[in-house]
This record gives C-alpha cells, structure tokens and sequence, in this order.
C-alpha cells in the first residue's frame, strides 16, 4: 500500500507539544520512547487509536534548537483530514483556543482550514466528504463526528519539482492527478490516510532553514522488508541515489535519503507496529526504549522532563 506512513519534526518542548496534540488536536500520544540517534531527548508519536501507517505524527523535542524558517528544500505544510461538516467546529475551537489560524479557503475543491502550532509548525485541516464513516481515536475531548481522520498529506517546496515528482511516481507509488497554479498533486492509488503529496514549485525562492517548527522527514510506506529493498535498489540503480542501510526503528525498519529537492525521505516498513512492546489500550503510557538502550535506562530517564500522559 503505497501512501505517507508518519512525518517527523522538531519542537521546543515536549509537555508543550504534548498538550497540544493531545489536549487541543485530539490526538492519541502513541508511543513515549527517545531518539535511538540521541536519547537524551525524548521521541514522541501521536496518531489514531493503534498508531495506523498515514495517521502518525512524530516528534523531536530539542528545547535549544533556533526557530526554523519555512523555505525551498524543506516540507511546507503537513495536512490531516477531518470531515468537511467539522471545519466550522475547528474554526471555533481554535479561536477558544487561542490557535494561530487563517480563514478557511478551498484547495483542489476542497475547504482548507490553516494553522500553525505552538513552535511555528505549518499545519492544516482539510474537509474530506466521506470521512465521517472512516475511524478516529475516542479518548479525546474532541466529539467523534469531528475528531482527525489521519493524514490528508503534505505540501514539499521546491526549487525545481520534475525530478521530486518521478521519485514519487516511479518508486513511491503515487500518480500525478492534478495542477492548481504552481501546485502539482500527486495521490497514493488506493491509500485512504497519508494518500496526498503536494509539489509547490517556486524556483528562485528563499532556502528553508531546518529547525524548530520544521519537519525534519517524511516516511513514506513500504508493505515488507522485501518492498523496501526493491525501491532502495530502484533508487540506486535508475535515479543514482544512495539510501542508508536498513535501520531498525523497533517499530519500524527504515531506510533514508535525500530526494532531488534537498528534502528527507524515509521509507519505513508497516510491520512490526507499536503494539510490539505495550498493549494497545496502554500505547503511550510508559517510556519505551530499545533493548541496546535498556543498560542506560536510569541515566536516560533522569535527563529526561517527566511528562503527564492522559
């Protein structure tokens, strides 16, 4: 199933972030663990009820990186999808809530609610007719008939989209299905969440600079381990770009690479998923680490900030 399994970016502070996704997004913390890569901070994931590939939102909470600056090379906007009757409700929700948000506006037919949250992240809500009848995490204060759906997709800005767009079609599994002035939609054929990735082409413009408020990477779905090893070797041997080794993510496996825009792609398996180490009614609860890391457990946790789960 081809489609965006989760987007990772960067925030200031975890409790912060934590009350955002969860108290005022209405999302699930489904996975409290840290960076494998530096585990003094924690790695936080929110997504639907059992953390569904196309639902997950992942974070790096580093308190002391600069704000970043949205731009060329970087992912300008992550989108999730939310019945087209909920709009109006997210709009009152974010002005109760004191949301950064603009006016609802309408993108490929289809009503377009903005946001930012409390680093900067560009994010928005689109209207999807249909979606009432998909799942939705029921542990939040948000009523069910208005809750986030997973992932609409993502808007990447770039310099030059030709060569972004044939990674996407050829490797990727996505199809080019329409153009609105300088933006080129590309969908996943037979994805539900995370089936949109919208090319923004705007050569001569400011370079992003990563940082807080950035997405760090996209990850896109691969089915299997074998899957995975056919794109690495399509990528290699047809457009001459060299993905990392295999790395395992406990919850996922996962190969990296710079697409021809400058921007992080991941391609991270389905399997095994974030039940491996916790039940699914205690997803988040816990800090869960690796078993490399297991040994340092009392050393990681006294660096890190407690954090209350509800």
């Amino acid at each position: 199933m081809p489609g965006i399994h989760h987007v990772t970016a960067i925030t200031g502070n975890a409790a912060r972030n934590l009350d955002f996704y969860t108290r005022v997004l209405g999302l699930r913390l489904i996975k409290k663990t840290v960076n494998f890569d530096d585990p003094g901070t924690y790695h936080l994931y929110f997504g639907d009820e059992a953390g569904t590939p196309g639902s997950i939102l992942t974070f790096f909470p580093w308190a002391h990186a600069a704000r970043g600056r949205n731009g060329v090379g970087l992912a300008q906007t992550t989108t999730f999808r939310v019945p087209e009757s909920a709009i109006a409700y997210w709009a009152g929700r974010f002005v109760e809530k004191g949301v950064a948000h603009e006016a609802v506006s309408r993108r490929f037919g289809q009503p377009v609610l903005a946001f930012s949250d409390p680093d900067g992240l560009s994010l928005a809500l689109v209207g999807v007719a249909g979606s009432e009848a998909e799942t939705a995490w029921q542990g939040s204060e948000v009523p069910l008939e208005h809750a986030i759906r997973g992932f609409h997709g993502v808007t990447l800005l770039l310099d030059d989209a030709k060569k972004t767009e044939a990674i996407l079609a050829d490797v990727l599994g996505f199809t080019k299905t329409g153009q609105e002035g300088l933006v080129s939609r590309l969908v996943a054929d037979g994805a539900l969440h995370g089936a949109v990735v919208d090319l923004r082409e705007v050569g001569g413009f400011l370079e992003g600079r990563m940082g807080r408020g950035s997405v760090h990477h996209i990850a896109f779905r691969a089915e299997s381990d074998a899957e995975q090893a056919d794109m690495r070797r399509k990528l290699a041997e047809v457009y001459r770009l060299q993905a990392t080794e295999q790395m395992d993510r406990n919850y996922f496996r996962s190969i990296y690479f710079r697409e021809p825009g400058g921007i992080i792609f991941e391609i991270a398996t389905d399997q095994p998923g974030f039940s491996v180490d916790e039940p699914l009614e205690s997803l988040g609860q816990d800090l869960k680490l690796p078993e490399f890391l297991e040994p340092r457990r009392a050393q990681i946790e006294a660096r890190l900030e407690p954090l209350e789960v509800v």
